[in-house]
């Protein structure tokens, strides 16, 4: 069955999406969208110390990824403002990367696939890896999901209940790291911060608790991931583009269905 890429390829996107898309209710409500977003800028730096390094793409990813969420989380707190940090953060990682990646000697690099993703491309190691990331993604919230939640929602009640803020904090960085290391190969570091939130914000009119709301949106980024997946086949495009945009229209439907839940309450 591994043998057609096009289920290797729909395999790894499902694996991203049922990682992502819980992981990015967390980032929602924390209003770390543009945390997201940074970390996500870094791996192209993180490509391009893995290919100098002639080491892991996975490896170098993950490196570059903890070390952005270390920075911001030490800088956060001196005097800076968070969304002027992370611009600052972003758009510098992803600017180093670039000059990074030009300035390697005899190493010939698809540019395009690291921004876009190359979905179609995936291999059996890559959809091992992918999976275990995965896994292990899932694995954390699920052990940690409480401690997790209650820090977001209240960090003076989690510090009262003997749970420290920063520390699932850096949990939360460290599950964003894996997952934007894994999902570099399918959507790209331009993408990955929409398969984070995206399914996170759609299921937001869907949902009434927050467990509902993790699992309405690792479904609905399981459906862009096939629906994508199918659109790209039948209509010859871009296949991360593709999953995005199904997403959005996904997120779309969802915000109707919202808007019309409400007007029926009033």
């Amino acid at each position: 069955m591994l043998d057609d890429f096009l289920i290797r390829a729909t395999l790894a996107g499902i694996g991203v999406a049922l990682a992502a898309a819980p992981l990015g209710c967390f980032v929602v409500w924390r209003r770390m969208a543009y945390f997201g977003d940074a970390t996500a800028h870094a791996a192209i730096l993180g490509v391009a110390l893995s290919l100098a390094l002639s080491t892991s793409i996975f490896v170098g990813v993950l490196a570059v990824a903890l070390i952005m969420a270390l920075i911001v989380s030490t800088l956060s707190g001196r005097g800076y403002a968070m969304d002027t940090l992370l611009g600052v953060m972003a758009h510098s990682a992803i600017a180093f990367g670039l000059v990074a990646v030009s300035l390697l000697q005899g190493v010939r690099i698809d540019l395009m696939s690291y921004l876009f993703g190359d979905i179609l491309a995936v291999g059996r190691t890559d959809l091992t890896v992918i999976w275990g990331g995965a896994l292990s993604v899932i694995v954390l919230m699920i052990w940690r999901w409480s401690p997790l939640l209650i820090a977001t929602l209240n960090p003076d009640l989690a510090s009262a209940s003997g749970i420290n803020p920063n520390r699932e904090r850096m949990l939360l960085s460290l599950a964003l790291a894996v997952v934007v290391a894994v999902a570099i190969k399918v959507v790209g570091v331009l993408l990955i911060a929409a398969m984070l939130i995206i399914p996170a914000a759609a299921a937001r009119p869907l949902a009434r608790t927050p467990e509902a709301m993790a699992i309405w949106a690792a479904a609905i980024g399981t459906l862009a991931v096939v629906g994508g997946m199918r659109s790209s086949y039948q209509f010859d495009t871009p296949t991360g583009p593709s999953i995005v945009c199904v997403a959005s229209v996904l997120f779309i439907v969802t915000a109707i269905i919202g808007a019309r839940r409400s007007d029926n309450r009033s």
